[in-house]
């Protein structure tokens, strides 16, 4: 089998949130529609909550599969098991949903407001888990790999110009560089012009002035 890191978990869910998501719209939209257009909105509203049924069984499946399996400390395991709750809840909903739509379909019955409403709510208890899923995910790193640590300010490498990490030119490119050091030559005229314009080498001199007058240095 292809191995999938951390499981397929990842993948079963954004079709859930996904499909859940577009139906509650779509329900709630028709609501303020009326002609051929509601009908046909809510016949794409009823298939999307029912793929949705049908990924969700796999999403909670390899859910609980990533609860058990994952590596975690104490923290992560109560964001895990918070978002393990949140998902079940969510899950029974919007199955009951799923078998209520069907009843109603196949009766040929109008499913009413009080189903949308209905909607609405498994829709907030989704939002809730998907946000629960996020921390458990970044906020307390379940199921990711360990990215490389940084090798310390300064490390040395070379970008080209215009390249690199977040380089615009030279300015905030998220590396900590050490200042130009100054070459022999700057170093020796720096000492040139701190002594008055004359290039001092451990001897004295002779040097003229304008004066008339030669002085000792």
């Amino acid at each position: 089998m292809i191995e999938i890191i951390p499981n397929f978990h990842p993948i079963f869910v954004h079709f859930t949130v996904a499909l859940f998501s577009l139906s509650v719209g779509l329900f709630v939209v028709t609501l303020f529609m009326q002609g051929e257009l509601k009908t046909q909105w809510l016949t794409v509203a009823r298939w999307t909550l029912w793929f949705g049924a049908g990924f969700t069984v796999l999403t909670g499946l390899s859910g609980l599969d990533a609860y058990n399996t994952v590596a975690h400390d104490t923290p992560s395991h109560e964001a895990m098991t918070e978002h393990r709750n949140w998902a079940i809840a969510t899950i029974t909903l919007f199955l009951i949903l799923t078998v209520w739509s069907i009843i109603r379909v196949r009766r040929k019955q109008v499913l009413g407001t009080g189903f949308v409403i209905v909607m609405v709510a498994a829709g907030g208890l989704l939002a809730s888990t998907a946000w629960h899923g996020g921390e458990a995910v970044y906020r307390f790193g379940l199921g990711v790999m360990s990215l490389p640590k940084a090798e310390g300010e300064g490390h040395a490498h070379q970008h080209a110009d215009g390249a690199g990490h977040g380089d615009d030119g030279g300015k905030g490119d998220g590396h900590t560089h050490s200042a130009p050091t100054a070459s022999p030559t700057d170093t020796k005229q720096e000492d040139s012009h701190a002594n008055g314009g004359h290039e001092n080498n451990g001897t004295s001199s002779v040097h003229p002035h304008d004066d008339g007058h030669d002085h000792q240095h």
